[in-house]
């Protein structure tokens, strides 16, 4: 009795195993891509290099996934699912621009992690210019030799990625002179001075009742978020 039964474990086990690497009905046919904004799901099944026509089983996700990382930086996130009997779905997160950088006739995109993920030909709408002027007197210079431009930058992009929703879409640029030196320029000529990249959730609700407040202003002043203050008409 006990080897019958072994051998129906086994013959059990056996046809598991051929089912799952042997049989046609358990091969990858189809990918499956959604979330894609900017980027086509063409793009995204090339850069995947998935291997349809293998056995579902086989196939590794976690080395798809590493592909389209690297092959389209654009990508935040994916997550990779097999889709029974014969699919593999990609789930795509793209990265969100925050700023742009100059590049020539083009623009970097960079996101709120400070990540340059894409050169474009045409400015995104509603995404602002970053301008550095991080050498343009002692004090900016001063502040490049200690901190350097890199993390002046992103100290500009931490800034930018903090704005609420409503001033982000009316910025046009964000200009970074020295660490503690960050300022906006707005549609309708309106200004901002930030300051530095430092409590930036209080500064964005303390620049959104300001200018609730005063509807006309023409520069404000959120670097000391309890004080804020507003001038001009």
């Amino acid at each position: 009795m006990i080897i019958i039964l072994v051998c129906v474990v086994v013959l059990l086990g056996g046809g598991s195993v051929w089912a799952l690497y042997g049989s046609q009905w358990l091969r990858l046919r189809s990918v499956a891509v959604s979330g894609t904004a900017v980027l086509t799901p063409q793009q995204v099944r090339e850069a995947a290099g998935v291997p349809v026509g293998a056995p579902l089983a086989s196939v590794d996700t976690g080395a798809i996934a590493a592909r389209l990382r690297k092959g389209l930086p654009r990508i935040d996130s994916v997550d990779v699912t097999r889709a029974w009997p014969d699919g593999i779905d990609l789930k795509v997160t793209e990265r969100t621009p925050v700023l742009l950088m100059r590049k020539g006739s083009a623009f970097v995109e960079v996101d709120d992690q400070g990540v340059r993920f894409a050169t474009v030909s045409e400015a995104p709408a509603g995404v602002p210019l970053l301008e550095t002027a991080v050498t343009s007197s002692r004090s900016a210079a001063a502040s490049l030799r200690r901190f350097g431009e890199e993390r002046l930058v992103r100290k500009a992009v931490e800034a930018a990625g903090s704005l609420p929703a409503a001033v982000a879409r009316e910025t046009r640029l964000v200009k970074i002179r020295s660490y503690d030196d960050i300022s906006l320029e707005l549609v309708r000529g309106r200004t901002v001075a930030w300051g530095s990249a430092e409590k930036g959730a209080a500064k964005g609700r303390a620049l959104t009742a300001l200018m609730k407040a005063a509807p006309t202003a023409r520069h404000f002043d959120v670097s000391a978020p309890t004080a804020p203050a507003s001038s001009g008409s």
